[in-house]
């Protein structure tokens, strides 16, 4: 992690480098992705087994993805009754955040009009699991609990086995807390393939959210049109606004937060205080020599950390706005007065008192959120991704008689002669 100041050239170049990461996809990883996909969408079942032998070292059949009632109630009893109660306290907190988003259907009449939208559920989702180091079952909270509440009727999930063929409990129970109605041992790009192609044990999904490796996140955009996807979620990221009275120890803790998730996660400091930057840059070296995954927080400190030194706040919100962070903490004295000058961040965290890892697990709002810059046009994950909307329009035949004589001028305005006949002849034949 370095200290840089703010204009500086390679305090340019550091921030031109992060920008870059985004979108960059190796030629050999498309090519990978391609074929699967291709293997799939042509042989089915037969070529998602073989992917999953080849790739995660696993032989399954028909008989075996699918997770079977008695290897969930397993879960349950091998998980510590403290986890158990720790997801059912992140789920109520996630499901009461997200009743709040429900978009009901509205219509509204006037002089013989009546127009609306119809908002309806999508049918079938499909939800990545990502597996690999870590399990997560916050991720399946988060994706499963928006669909749930939308009203999704058919809600499927795809998560890698373990080589014994195994899925950690704790994924287990966090998708049957939430209502997940199939889960399947089967992970990577070729999941992704399954959901979007289907095949004879997968069932074909109308979109496929959660967050997964450079393959996966590959597989969603290329399938994207075939199905729905949420978002393509690059590497995680960590802005931190801090003045000169925040702690050493506890922005070198919340850095630290990021950077154990992935060597190429980010982790960024903005301050005005010179003292602060070299006080946060030697606490992280102090803290990370005692984490379990120090060799991936090691590597991401090494490429995409730093702590930048800013004339001030307004300097810093400036900053901000331009990277438009993942995760944004303002760790100020008044948080409240900066937020104003906030244009862009997925997740905003207000003073001292709030880590970004409340936002991962417990606060209630969802943690699937937009990375690399795309949060100056993208949101959080939410309830309205898993519907859909109709336009409704009812006109009488006395409201299609007075606006015919518009319509018409409109439609012969952009040369359009037929739509301007399809107004006028319910009035004159």
């Amino acid at each position: 992690m370095r200290v840089l100041h703010a204009g500086s050239q390679e305090c340019t170049l550091f921030f031109s480098q992060l920008r870059s990461r985004q979108g960059t996809i190796p030629a050999e990883v498309e090519q990978t992705v391609r074929a699967i996909l291709e293997g799939i969408r042509t042989d089915g079942d037969v070529a998602l087994f073989e992917q999953t032998e080849r790739f995660d070292g696993i032989r399954l059949d028909a008989t075996s993805v699918r997770v079977r009632p008695k290897e969930i109630e397993e879960a349950y009893a091998s998980l510590a009754p403290a986890s158990l109660e720790a997801l059912k306290a992140a789920a109520s907190r996630i499901r009461a955040f997200h009743l709040r988003q429900l978009r009901p259907s509205w219509f509204s009449e006037e002089d013989g009009a009546i127009v609306g939208m119809l908002a309806r559920p999508l049918e079938r989702v499909g939800i990545y699991a990502p597996g690999g180091t870590a399990a997560y079952p916050s991720t399946v909270l988060m994706n499963a609990i928006p669909a749930v509440i939308a009203g999704v009727q058919d809600i499927v999930m795809c998560t890698p086995p373990h080589r014994d063929g195994q899925v950690a409990s704790a994924v287990l129970v966090a998708a049957n807390l939430c209502g997940v109605h199939a889960i399947y041992k089967v992970g990577g790009a070729q999941a992704v393939a399954a959901m979007a192609y289907g095949t004879a044990s997968i069932p074909k999904v109308d979109k496929i959210v959660g967050p997964g490796n450079v393959y996966v996140a590959t597989a969603k955009r290329l399938v994207f049109g075939q199905v729905g996807i949420d978002m393509i979620a690059g590497p995680t990221e960590l802005l931190i606004i801090a003045d000169e009275e925040a702690r050493a120890a506890w922005v070198a803790a919340d850095l630290l937060s990021q950077a154990e998730h992935d060597p190429l996660s980010s982790a960024m400091l903005l301050t005005p205080s010179q003292q602060l930057a070299e006080e946060v840059v030697d606490e992280v070296k102090r803290q990370v020599a005692l984490l379990p995954r120090r060799q991936i927080a090691e590597a991401s400190l090494e490429r995409f950390a730093v702590a930048v030194v800013v004339k001030g706040l307004d300097e810093a919100a400036t900053l901000s706005n331009e990277v438009a962070p993942e995760h944004l903490e303002l760790l100020v004295e008044d948080p409240w007065g900066l937020l104003p000058r906030i244009r862009h961040a997925g997740a905003i965290f207000m003073g001292d008192a709030n880590p970004e890892v409340v936002g991962d697990y417990l606060a209630g709002p969802n943690h699937v959120l937009p990375t690399g810059g795309t949060a100056r046009f993208a949101s959080p994950l939410s309830v309205a991704d898993f519907q859909h909307q109709s336009s409704l329009i009812a006109f009488s035949r006395q409201k299609l008689e007075a606006l015919e004589p518009t319509l018409v001028e409109l439609a012969r305005l952009e040369g359009l002669e037929a739509h301007a006949r399809a107004a006028s002849i319910r009035r004159h034949v």
